[in-house]
């Protein structure tokens, strides 16, 4: 209930119009010349499309600062583009002026259609590869960012996400939407934020930020959040195959920072070791910090 209270204190008197605060750069260096004068405004009418669309019916928190980096791979033709996403978000931390890290991502399978000075549409019901695309990380974006205030809030905004992957994965633009064997998918990340064998994760996550917003003020409270994380995933390890894409893409945002709250805890080699085995995708940073 206290974690409420504190996402209900940082709302301002007015309902927000729109919900995110996006910063997109887009790299066009590898194509052709003439395909760059064609994305000379991309960049600008992609920021414009997230920064103006209402996602919600009744946004009434702060906006969310992300980055969409952009990098077009690719052009088949006049209107056809491969491109990689680098996509991160940050949420402040209560009471404070410092931010946390909520994702990290790098998309690198993502195709799609844009005729130069294209306007761009918003409609969750059709499939399109370049809106979509955008809704769809604009969906897991706000669920990240509820599910760091409330239990288990970001649950309709993943379901919203999955029902995009679906719709892509039946389009002839199938390619990053259907499940693959890669380490990150669209269709993995969705598939477990909404599978049951993860709800003590999505609560350990909650909890986690629930002791980064009270650690300016409790160091010793906030902390035991963050221990208490790393405790439950421990378990969770000997349950389930946590080499899942969601608790890798949560450690890839995440791991400097635990690190970082690690530092002055006495009994944080233990933890450390801990972690290791959990993401051992980082564990030359955890050797480093057990000095």
């Amino acid at each position: 209930m206290l974690k409420i209270i504190l996402l209900c204190l940082t709302l301002t008197a007015f309902v927000y119009a729109q919900e995110l605060n996006c910063k997109v750069t887009v790299n066009y260096e590898s194509l052709p010349v003439v395909n760059r004068e064609l994305l000379v405004d991309f960049a600008r009418i992609v920021e414009d499309y997230l920064n103006k669309t209402r996602f919600t019916d009744n946004w009434q928190y702060e906006k969310i600062n992300c980055t969409f980096n952009i990098f077009i791979l690719s052009a088949s033709s006049e209107i056809n583009y491969t491109a990689q996403a680098v996509i991160s978000a940050q949420r402040p931390i209560y009471n404070s002026i410092e931010n946390s890290l909520l994702l990290s991502l790098n998309d690198n399978s993502w195709s799609f259609m844009y005729e130069k000075n294209q306007p761009l549409y918003y409609n969750q019901t059709v499939f399109d590869p370049l809106t979509s695309f955008l809704d769809y990380y604009a969906f897991v974006i706000m669920g990240f960012y509820m599910e760091s205030w409330e239990e288990y809030g970001g649950s309709q905004f993943f379901s919203n996400a999955f029902d995009l992957v679906n719709l892509g994965a039946s389009s002839r633009f199938s390619a990053g939407w259907e499940k693959n064997s890669s380490s990150y998918s669209r269709r993995g990340l969705v598939e477990d934020l909404t599978n049951d064998k993860f709800r003590p994760f999505r609560l350990s996550y909650y909890d986690y930020y629930y002791g980064i917003d009270i650690f300016p003020q409790k160091p010793e409270e906030g902390i035991s959040y963050i221990v208490k994380l790393v405790d439950n995933l421990d378990e969770l390890r000997k349950k389930v195959d946590l080499n899942s894409v969601l608790i890798r893409v949560f450690f890839d945002a995440k791991h400097a920072e635990i690190i970082e709250y690690l530092k002055d805890y006495p009994d944080k080699v233990e933890l450390l070791k801990k972690l290791k085995k959990i993401d051992p995708a980082h564990a030359s940073k955890y050797d480093t910090a057990m000095g």
